[in-house]
């Protein structure tokens, strides 16, 4: 039986977010950030439907009441009952592949980016779902520690991810690189792993995730995130991987077609001062769409028009995302894109809804 991982453009039947809760890390931002995710949800509404598991009953009959006064309809919107500890949908999300032909989802370990963060209920969400009788398909435990931001796919045998990440002893010290390789591609059916060894942001607790970096936009394209400022910190590591990135061949020997996106102008927390993984690589693609982060940066239009150009059939829809850099992460990391044929029928009544 052969596994392949999907890329994020295959059809999906929905997008997973993680709803915060007003004692989670996010106290000092709750309503922004629940104004950043009310946008993301009416956004993504517009093409497909939104499954969010929520802290309790109390938040998901306020969210219901919300999202219908915001014209999302109710058949596009799942509410689930199931206490987390944070709401980073792409790193505790399952993964998607498919098996012979039919869709499987895979429930890696998910430890807080190696410890750094609480994450047992995080880690518990995705059987906690399993039990609530939302999936349509099978879910399957794993033992390696893995998060969904670490790895990118073209869905035709390539992966590409980071040293920096996977290789990282807080994550499978047991596992060197062969090792982590032929796990990569016994459960994802990959027969190329492309690992970049350079690259990183300043504020970025997850170890260099690849979707902050470099990703796929199609089989033949990788956007990837380039700084033009010599004097930025960042500038010897980026430079390093746009290099990297140019050794890179498709699995018939030709280059990939790379989209440079701009940098932005440094953010910075206002409260302490360090330094904000701001970075527009960390976009979501959707049925027909490409959200997109922007930070009110004058490079933001920039970013758009590249963006733009990389999936000329898709709208691109720019998502303010100044608060979410705050807690370290973008707008990819609060998603995960759940393919056609994972869910019931959204809009249903399920045992999450009523516990």
């Amino acid at each position: 039986m052969a596994n392949r991982l999907l890329p994020e453009w295959h059809r999906q039947d929905a997008v997973q977010l993680t709803w915060p809760s007003p004692t989670s890390d996010w106290a000092f931002l709750i309503e922004r950030i629940e104004a950043t995710m009310e946008a993301m949800v009416v956004a993504i509404s517009r093409y497909q439907n939104v499954l969010i598991s929520v802290p309790n009953t109390a938040t998901r009959n306020h969210l219901k009441r919300r999202f219908a006064y915001l014209g999302v309809p109710a058949e596009r919107l799942q509410l689930v009952v199931a206490p987390t500890d944070d709401t980073w949908a792409r790193d505790h999300g399952p993964i998607a592949v498919t098996r012979d032909d039919e869709l499987l989802l895979l429930d890696f370990v998910f430890t807080g980016w190696g410890g750094k963060f609480e994450a047992a209920r995080d880690n518990a969400l995705t059987q906690k779902l399993v039990e609530a009788d939302i999936f349509a398909c099978p879910v399957e435990p794993r033992d390696m520690v893995l998060e969904g931001g670490a790895i990118e796919t073209d869905g035709e045998g390539t992966l590409l991810t980071t040293e920096a990440c996977l290789l990282n002893p807080n994550r499978n010290p047991q596992l060197d690189r062969s090792a982590v390789e032929a796990a990569l591609k016994a459960d994802f059916g990959v027969s190329r792993v492309l690992w970049l060894t350079s690259g990183h942001l300043e504020g970025d607790d997850t170890d260099s995730h690849v979707d902050t970096l470099a990703r796929f936009c199609d089989k033949d394209t990788i956007a990837y995130v380039r700084c033009d400022d010599e004097s930025d910190p960042h500038y010897p590591a980026l430079a390093a991987m746009e290099v990297e990135l140019k050794t890179f061949r498709r699995a018939d020997g030709e280059p990939y077609r790379l989209v440079p996106l701009p940098w932005p102008s440094p953010c910075f927390d206002p409260i302490d001062g360090h330094r904000l993984p701001a970075t527009y690589a960390n976009f979501l693609i959707i049925n027909d769409a490409v959200l997109v982060p922007v930070y009110g940066d004058a490079a933001d239009t920039r970013a758009l028009v590249a963006l733009a150009g990389a999936f000329p059939e898709r709208d691109i829809v720019p998502i303010d995302c100044l608060s979410v850099i705050r807690q370290h992460g973008s707008l990819h990391c609060l998603t995960m894109q759940l393919p056609s044929g994972s869910l019931k029928i959204a809009g249903q009544p399920t045992q999450g809804e009523t516990s």
